[in-house]
């Protein structure tokens, strides 16, 4: 057996059991799509989260922005700052 054969021999055992891992791991579904099983990978209920997080990031980032024009509104107020200086003696 030649040098040449014995890499390649080798490097489709190492992609094969590098597939065979990513499978089992992460459920990536590499397996059926090398031998023609093709299908949606992201169909997967985990990536359905993502896109609903997606559209609820605008309501979201309104109520922090609300959150912090309120506080800004109280740490500028004049008698936040006094009670601040009385509660500092």
């Amino acid at each position: 057996m030649s040098v040449t054969a014995v890499i390649i021999l080798a490097s489709v055992t190492t992609l094969s059991l590098l597939v065979c891992y990513l499978d089992a791991r992460y459920n990536l579904k590499l397996a059926g799509w090398l031998s023609g099983n093709v299908s949606n990978p992201f169909t997967d209920a985990r990536f359905s989260s993502f896109s609903s997080s997606q559209e609820k990031q605008p309501e979201d980032y309104e109520a922090l922005k609300r959150r912090i024009e309120t506080l800004e509104a109280i740490v500028t107020e004049p008698s936040y700052e006094l009670n601040k200086k009385i509660n500092d003696l």
